[in-house]
């Protein structure tokens, strides 16, 4: 979900709930673009974070302090002069815009009790801070906006502060029945987009909320009904969102696919069903929570772009090569064609007549006349010399096609393991160990007088609905660890069917293992696989002593003969990560 005008009238609400009354004890300027305010509250501390940054404006309370730079900006200087020890009179949101307007109130220098506010606009590559005093006039603003930049509005000290209004929305808040009826039948587009298109603060997710809510089609078009009972359904669905944002009950939650945030919202989301959600007591925990979680997900992916392309190439190569020993091994198919052609002509070639082109001849083997080319410039027993030696080559190339075809398979499917690897890998500690088998197998060169590194990543550990214990290998060399150490003969192995995925390991502790539990392992070893977004995955499982490593095998490569299948879901929403 964006950081609309419905999630910011809930974190108004939270601010002011917090905050109000509160004095401003602390003022710095973290990043260009942000300041952190100390408030002390009801005898606490609490630190307030407000960012401008183009690509992701923010506002939320934080436990967490920020580095400040030795000199402060004067933007920063300004606050402190003005807002120091100030008693913050509440927060205010204009319509559901989406900027808060925070009332602050100090002492001047002359003694005499003054009121200013502070602006934070959260309006995308627009976001600013802006100080502006009792009459509306900007004191300063943490970004200048001359009318160079822009002809709507310049923000700049001096100038008079007003919201532009460049996109003539209404205010959902004040619509009503008809109003809303009105708009949605002249717009000819998707319903949803008509919401968002009308009304401020709505951003697309949340149109389609509604939509969800009133159960209707969100790509209809606003006047495809004469009767308008979608309309009915759909005003009602908003009526309960003004109600919510009145009475201000609003639930915070994050909603996961595939245990990575997908979005967020402050009001209860239904069109995921099926999808996992984690409710949060705040607004601002949820925001820091979602954005941490969602730039470590974006780190650990920009972290391992580089080892994605070693992989990526060596990959596109063996594949290159093992298609051309495929066509090679192909074509030695025809070896014993030319043994035959050779035998035929030693037995039968000594009444053709030299300079004939072809022969006939009974193929004994299968009891059927067949043609034999011949070179007309050589003798048929320098002829069948030629089949014979044909051959010899054609089996040679087979004899070492057949060993190196299985290699190269192999180097393909370790490759495809670390690349599943990549895709599992959270933090950088799992990067480092992919990183090293790379090295070991050749992919990378180690730097000079390097080491091999102390590894710190551990499996992935869930409870199951029964309390068993399951562990998920996040490597190829977790995946030897968990199977080959870790596991007792007894316990439970689980791998997804003919393609890369983690060894799953179900610990047994010597007892009976109820058919919940099996299932709950095998749908983790179909979520850590290659087949993750399948609907279904086969998956093998036997207990870990009938698991054998051959010798010389490359690492998560094991074999095993004797074992039960089933086919599972990849959702794993309702398993407990420990």
């Amino acid at each position: 979900m964006a950081f609309d005008g419905v999630t910011i009238s809930a974190l108004v609400k939270e601010l002011n709930d917090t905050l109000t009354g509160g004095r401003i004890y602390k003022i710095a300027q973290p990043e260009t673009d942000a300041l952190l305010l100390t408030i002390k509250v009801n005898g606490t501390q609490k630190r307030l974070l407000m960012s401008a940054d183009a690509s992701l404006p923010l506002l939320y309370l934080t436990d967490h302090n920020l580095p400040s730079p030795m000199t402060a900006p004067g933007f920063c200087m300004l606050l402190r002069k003005h807002l120091q020890n100030a008693r913050i009179i509440g927060f205010t949101q204009p319509g559901l815009e989406r900027a808060v307007h925070m009332e602050l109130e100090h002492l001047n220098e002359m003694g005499d009790l003054c009121r200013k506010q502070l602006v934070i606009e959260l309006m995308g590559k627009h976001s600013n801070i802006i100080f502006i005093n009792n009459e509306q006039m900007i004191l300063d603003s943490i970004k200048h906006i001359s009318g160079a930049v822009s002809s709507v509005r310049e923000v700049l000290p001096g100038r008079t502060y007003f919201l532009p209004d460049t996109q003539s929305k209404e205010n959902l808040l004040t619509a009503d029945a008809m109003s809303f009826t009105a708009h949605m039948t002249d717009y000819n587009g998707p319903v949803y987009k008509g919401i968002y298109c009308t009304y401020t603060g709505v951003s697309p997710f949340l149109a389609e909320e509604l939509c969800a809510r009133a159960d209707i089609d969100s790509s209809l078009p606003g006047n495809a009904s004469e009767n308008n009972t979608h309309l009915t359904a759909l005003w009602k669905s908003i009526q309960d969102l003004q109600s919510a944002i009145h009475t201000g009950s609003y639930a915070p939650a994050i909603i996961y696919e595939n245990g990575i945030p997908r979005e967020y919202s402050v009001i209860p989301v239904t069109m995921y069903p099926s999808a996992e959600q984690k409710s949060f007591d705040s607004v601002s925990a949820l925001l820091e929570s979602y954005y941490a979680e969602k730039n470590e997900v974006t780190r650990i992916r920009q972290k391992s772009a580089d080892l994605r392309k070693i992989v990526q190439t060596a990959l596109e190569r063996t594949v290159k090569k093992y298609d051309l020993q495929l066509a090679q091994m192909k074509d030695t198919e025809k070896k014993d064609k030319y043994r035959i052609w050779g035998e035929l002509i030693t037995a039968y070639g000594y009444n053709v007549p030299e300079g004939s082109k072809s022969m006939e001849a009974l193929n004994y083997y299968d009891n059927q006349q067949i043609t034999i080319p011949l070179d007309p410039t050589i003798t048929p027993m320098e002829n069948a010399k030629k089949y014979f030696d044909k051959y010899a080559k054609l089996k040679r190339t087979y004899e070492a096609l057949s060993k190196l075809t299985v290699e190269v398979k192999d180097e393909i499917d370790h490759l495809e393991s670390i690349a599943t690897s990549l895709d599992i890998a959270k933090q950088e500690e799992d990067l480092l160990e992919i990183k090293e088998e790379l090295i070991e197998s050749g992919y990378i060169k180690r730097k000079g007088g390097s080491k091999k590194v102390k590894f710190t990543s551990k499996p992935f550990h869930y409870l199951s609905s029964d309390g068993f214990h399951i562990y998920v290998g996040k490597n190829n060399y977790q995946n030897d660890e968990l199977t080959f150490k870790f596991a007792n003969g007894g316990d439970w192995w689980f791998h997804a069917k003919g393609i890369p995925g983690s060894h799953v390991v179900l610990k047994t502790e010597g007892n009976e293992v109820p058919d919940r539990a099996f299932e709950e392992a095998a749908a983790l070893a179909a979520f850590y696989s290659k087949g993750k977004h399948q609907d279904k995955v086969e998956i093998d499982y036997l207990q870990r002593k009938n698991v054998k490593k051959p010798a010389g095998a490359k690492p998560g490569f094991v074999v095993y003969y004797t074992n039960y299948s089933m086919m599972i879901g990849t959702d794993i929403s309702g398993l407990i990560q420990v």
